[in-house]
């Protein structure tokens, strides 16, 4: 049997351990916090077909595909039906991505389709693409079923070091040391820090989503918001429905070095930000928020989608934004090269996936 390591008990790296388990390997799963406490930190994530790169369309298909699995697998709706709504010029563009693609249903939709779609959205008559597939992951019920899955493989540490010992891997915690045939770091913030030999060149930055409560009560339907139209004053907006559509949170994708002079200001800035937004765009909100969630962001320079994956001997190491919507599908890739098989290539540094078409 195949003794595998994952470091990290976010989304990807649970998605990863459940997969190894599932093709019978024996499975640790370090993690010092509270599993998906880190960067899947959160109530909800958008899930969504439409991208830049045509071959990520392809690949949030086979995570759907896998999202519905663990639906069955685990009892527990973790995908709303509701729907992806995009605002802008650049939703038709990516449009004309989608179009064609199997498994996936898009089309632009008129204001009325709109205001069904999200009614807590100010009137809006520009280009809109509703994503029949998208809709809010249920972050908490997905992080809670893996966990469930996986609960005799944590260990509550951290990890320090990883290194080779002979023919396998060696992972050091603050209390100790045990030795894997393969090493999956799925670390985020910390991964490029657990693996430096590997010189992964990511860009760490911050950025924060606020949640606000739905007034009136809960909404039949709450699609996913993304908004580059500048309509309502802010472009790069990103929202999602919470578990029972009585909450709504919602982010800029603008971020901040927090490194930087300046840079806890500028967190707070965006925070405002994303509140007069709100205030202008969502009159189904309260505008006054009940919630924040602050969290890392991990980007690679082909772009804020770029996902890759170095690899070393007995060593695979994932470094990504936006991952949560790719999880099932990163999850079975990551295992399989941990137990032997081929990476996908479109998973290689050089192939720059989630990067602007070639």
């Amino acid at each position: 049997m195949a003794d595998v390591a994952v470091v990290g008990a976010g989304i990807v790296g649970l998605a990863a351990a459940y997969a190894a388990r599932q093709r019978g390997a024996d499975v640790t799963v370090y993690e010092p916090a509270a599993p998906g406490s880190g960067q899947s930190a959160g109530c909800s994530r958008i899930f969504r077909h439409a991208h830049d790169d045509p071959r990520m369309v392809t690949w949030a298909v086979r995570s759907r595909h896998i999202w519905c699995q663990w639906e069955r697998d685990f009892g527990t709706e973790l995908l709303s039906a509701d729907g992806a709504l995009s605002l802008g010029d650049g939703a038709l563009d990516k449009l004309r991505i989608l179009a064609g693609i199997e498994g996936v249903e898009a089309a632009r939709v008129d204001p009325d389709q709109v205001a069904r779609a999200l009614p807590i959205l100010a009137p809006y008559d520009g280009p809109a693409v509703l994503d029949t597939g998208g809709g809010s992951i249920r972050t908490e019920a997905a992080i809670a079923a893996l966990t469930g899955a996986l609960h005799q493989g944590l260990v509550g540490e951290q990890v320090i070091t990883i290194g080779p010992a002979g023919s396998r891997v060696e992972v050091r915690t603050l209390t100790g040391r045990r030795r894997h045939d393969h090493v999956l770091v799925c670390a985020g913030a910390r991964t490029a820090e657990l693996v430096p030999d590997m010189a992964i060149p990511v860009r760490l930055s911050a950025h924060v989503r606020l949640t606000f409560a739905v007034t009136g009560g809960a909404r039949e339907r709450l699609a996913t918001l993304q908004d580059s139209s500048g309509a309502f004053g802010a472009t790069g907006v990103y929202a999602a429905a919470h578990t029972g559509n009585t909450r709504y949170s919602l982010g800029l994708s603008s971020t901040t070095d927090l490194t930087a002079p300046g840079g806890a200001q500028r967190l707070a800035d965006l925070a405002e930000q994303a509140r007069a937004y709100v205030a202008t765009a969502l009159p189904g909100l309260d505008p006054d928020p009940v919630g924040h969630v602050h969290c890392w962001v991990t980007e690679l320079p082909w772009g804020s989608d770029g996902v890759g994956v170095w690899q070393g001997p007995g060593v695979s190491a994932v470094v990504g934004h936006n991952l949560f919507k790719q999880a099932p599908a990163l999850g079975q890739a990551l295992a399989q090269a941990a137990l032997g098989e081929d990476l996908p290539a479109d998973l290689a540094p050089a192939a720059r996936f989630g990067g602007p078409p070639h």
